[in-house]
């Protein structure tokens, strides 16, 4: 259960990778001094002593502590296949688009003339068009925390879900995700 923006969309490109993610510590341990051409800069960005990692290239230490285990498979998620992952987002952001399958607390404000609905917890899944996905990846690639994120996809829920592209819910203003109980994004 994924309930945060920038995670969803990371988890989202990861699904079109072609080749598995190297499971065992040591062979995720030699991608990455791969990767940062060697072992001192790969200690630094784990936090460990650079003799650790040249134990674990070495395969003389298999398994790593919890802590060490989660950072060490989310650098190499975050580096695995980066022109794959590219091609996702581009093919996303330009025909494809993206969809999302939030189940969560939304809430939506009126005109000042009128009341503003109660948030209730819905259960959406909603296919976005390119622009929405473009403008997601644009900003998470810019470095925007979560906050902005849940922002965009709220306004591209309201843009394509509530006013359906124009057609109603004109005098809607805006649309606000909260509580999120599950978050799915889908290339």
């Amino acid at each position: 259960m994924n309930k945060e923006f920038g995670d969803g969309l990371d988890q989202a490109v990861q699904k079109s990778f072609t080749r598995p993610v190297p499971k065992s510590a040591g062979a995720q341990m030699r991608y990455l001094v791969k990767q940062y051409k060697g072992t001192r800069a790969v200690a630094q960005m784990l936090r460990v002593s650079q003799r650790t990692v040249e134990r674990y290239v070495k395969d003389q230490i298999k398994t790593p502590r919890p802590d060490l285990a989660a950072r060490l498979e989310r650098e190499v998620k975050a580096r695995w296949q980066p022109q794959i992952r590219a091609r996702a987002r581009e093919k996303a952001a330009t025909t494809g688009g993206i969809v999302i399958d939030v189940h969560a607390r939304l809430g939506y404000a009126g005109a000042p003339m009128d009341t503003t609905d109660e948030d209730r917890v819905r259960h959406l899944t909603v296919a976005l068009p390119p622009q929405h996905a473009a403008r997601l990846f644009d900003a998470q690639q810019q470095g925007a925390g979560d906050d902005r994120l849940r922002e965009l996809t709220a306004e591209a829920l309201k843009e394509v879900y509530f006013q359906d592209g124009g057609r109603r819910a004109g005098s809607l203003q805006e649309v606000q995700i909260n509580d999120v109980l599950n978050l799915e994004f889908e290339l």
